[in-house]
């Protein structure tokens, strides 16, 4: 059974960091795009980035370019999200999730259809 299971998540002020982890079991870790996706109340869910099966490659969306920054430990099942300088408009819940697919374009990284595993999601709130 694969599971996904995200961590880190919590309450920061503005202009804080806060480093989400995702640690995966029951899948071959080493062989699937990871990405990051979130969402806020009454919103869809957004793709952050993604990152490639070796983390050779990442991509992110511009919101979060230069602040953000995801990272893998395949020794470790695990891949994380490290988050700077935060805003209150990254409030959201924070999920990872697997796609057996290659790392490919960011059209495709982004749709949320693509994962075939996600998790249960962190809530991230950014106070003002």
């Amino acid at each position: 059974q694969v599971q996904l299971v995200e961590s880190g998540g919590g309450l920061v002020q503005a202009g804080g960091s806060l480093r989400l982890s995702c640690s995966a079991s029951g899948l071959t870790f080493s062989t699937y795009t990871m990405g990051w996706f979130r969402q806020a109340p009454g919103k869809e869910r957004d793709f952050v980035g993604a990152i490639s099966e070796s983390g050779g490659s990442t991509y992110y969306v511009d919101s979060v370019k230069g602040r953000f920054t995801i990272s893998r430990d395949n020794a470790k099942n695990t891949v994380y999200l490290q988050m700077n300088s935060l805003k209150p408009m990254d409030t959201a819940v924070y999920y990872c999730a697997a796609d057996r697919s290659a790392f490919t374009t960011a059209q495709l990284m982004g749709r949320p259809a693509r994962y075939d595993y996600w998790g249960q999601g962190t809530q991230v709130t950014v106070s003002s």
